[in-house]
Formats: structure tokens, sequence, C-alpha cells
């Protein structure tokens, strides 16, 4: 296993992350279990989750299932950079239960989530609290003061934040250097070939702070992962990822036809291209199966020559660059 920095922090981590949001819903209990134990068994430390993860099992069911593996011994939790996630409403995405400050990121919200996510995770402390979103009603002093109570009290170590644009990491970054705090270690974007607007700002912004960037959904939800192969194969590839290949059939044609002609699978070489982009730390993996978890290690060993590297920038263009190269002269 490789491991690295998180950002600018002593930390390292695995430089792949083990999402865990299909426990609960695609992922029963004893392969989830069995997924974590291989991970710790391959040298992966980081695992990443947030309270509203669930799916059909409920908020917060996915915290629970980490928490009774830890509970299960063994240094399960000390071998474990743990990361979880506050914003949202526990009661599902996307709604609210009518009740003031169970979501977002007020100082009163900020202590009650915490302290749920470490009774459901089993454990005294959080090695990594991150943002699940920016909140644009409370202001970052507030936040700041919230979070370093957590952290003088010994229940969260790091702090992070997820689906920030550049300027609400700057802000971030400033309102915590004024408390003489060490701010955001980390920030978790959606980013893959596919999606690449967070190089003009996001991804900049990170590297001038030592913000380490974790990417989510690397393979675009499984369009990058030989969505076509699945489908030459009889395999659905889903609705969401159906409704892309109708438009982008094309280009996957020839992303797949590329990843052939290297001898790689397409998901492979997805997460190796993210792993070759200056500031990110760990793409986000989300393997249902034990078996999917070991395939994913591949990506750590290619690498990709430089004019491979060209024509997947012709393939999917980026945003022309970082800021304001990419929209002025």
């Amino acid at each position: 296993m490789q491991y690295t920095h998180l950002g600018r922090s002593g930390l390292r981590v695995s430089r792949l992350a083990l999402g865990t949001m299909n426990f609960g819903q695609y992922t029963a209990e004893p392969e989830a279990h069995a997924i974590l134990d291989r991970a710790l068994e391959l040298g992966i430390n980081f695992v990443d989750t947030a309270n509203m993860y669930g799916g059909t099992a409920g908020p917060g069911a996915t915290e629970e299932i980490i928490g009774r593996w830890f509970a299960k011994g063994g240094e399960r939790r000390e071998r474990t950079v743990i990361a979880t996630k506050l914003y949202n409403s526990m009661k599902g995405f996307g709604r609210t239960d009518n009740w003031p400050n169970t979501t977002h990121l007020s100082a009163l919200h900020i202590r009650a989530a915490c302290d749920e996510s470490l009774r459901r995770l089993r454990t005294d402390h959080i090695d990594l609290y991150q943002m699940h979103h920016i909140d644009r009603e409370t202001p970052f002093d507030e936040i700041w003061e919230a979070f370093s109570v957590l952290r003088q009290q010994g229940k969260v170590i790091y702090f992070g934040s997820s689906n920030f644009a550049g300027w609400h990491l700057a802000q971030a970054q400033e309102a915590a250097r004024a408390r003489r705090m060490p701010g955001l270690v980390s920030e978790q974007s959606l980013y893959n070939l596919r999606s690449r607007t967070v190089e003009l700002e996001v991804l900049p912004a990170a590297r001038a702070y030592g913000i380490g960037v974790i990417p989510w959904s690397p393979l675009a939800g499984g369009l990058l992962g030989g969505a076509l192969r699945k489908a030459r194969e009889g395999r659905s590839a889903g609705p969401m990822v159906s409704r892309w290949l109708e438009t982008e059939g094309d280009r996957i044609r020839q992303w797949e036809a590329l990843c052939d002609g290297l001898g790689e699978h397409p998901a492979h070489v997805a997460l190796a291209w993210l792993l070759h982009q200056p500031g990110v730390t760990a793409p986000i993996i989300g393997p249902r199966t034990v078996a999917q978890l070991d395939e994913s290690l591949r990506a750590l060993e290619i690498r990709l020559p430089e004019e491979f590297l060209a024509r997947l920038d012709t393939l999917f263009p980026g945003p022309g660059g970082p800021a304001p190269e990419a929209y002025a002269w």
C-alpha cells in the first residue's frame, strides 16, 4: 500500500480511501465487515462515511455498521483513520424534519451531530470531521468556535470540508487563521475524467492552502468503470449510466478502447488518472464486495505515460487550466 500525508498535516493515509456509502443499502452488514477487514489486511487505513448514509436502512445505519465492526476489537479502531461528515438532516437526503437546528452547521447542530456520530461509531473520537456542504447562513467564526470546542474535548482531531468552492476554502482558512487554528486539512470534491470543474479554482486553492483533495465518484457513477463492457456482457449498468451512454456512447467507446490498448480495466485507469493529479490525496472507492475491493488496488500500480494522459485530455477536456487563465487572457 502507498501512503501520503493528508494535506499539510502529519497524518498519513492510504492512497485509496474506502467509501462506505453502499453499506446498509446495497451491502449487508456481514459483507461490509468483511470488506472493512480486508481493507485493513491490504493496508487501507482511510475509511470515509457520513452521518446520513444508510439508504433504505435509514440515515445513520452506515455509521452503526462501522461501529459494530469497531466493537469487535482486534485493533480495528486503532488502525483506522475514520472520517465522517455532518450537515444534512438525519431524516434523509433532501428532506427535513421540520424542526429547527437539526441540519446545517450551527454550533448547536455541530455539537449534537458529533455526539450522535460518536455514539453510532462506538468510539470516543473522530479522526477527520467533514462539513458535507457549505452553510451560507452560518458564519465561519461560529463554525470554528464550535469545532475548537470539539477539539479541546478530544472528540475530533482534524477537520475537513466537502463540496466547497475555491473561495469557500479561502474563507474557511482565513477564518481559522484569525483564530490561530490549523483549519481544514482536506476537501472532498466531485472529481473524475468526466467532471473536471474543480480544476478551475478548487484544486488550486487546495494546493495553495495545503488542503488534501479527496475525490468522490471517481468512476462517474460507473460510466468510466467499463459500462459498455458490462452492457455487452448482458449486465445492467444502471438507469443513470444508461441515460449517459445515450449521449456519450461514442466517447465511452473510445475511452474503453484506449484502456484496452493499455491492457488495463477502465475502472483502474480512471483511478490511476486521479492519482496522477497534483494535490489529490486519495480517491474514494466504494466496493460492494471484497472482490471489487481487491481489484481496485491495481490502480496503484498503473503508471500512465505522458502521451496517454494527453490523449485523455483530448477525449475528456478539462476547463482549460486554472482560473483565471481558463476564462481570461
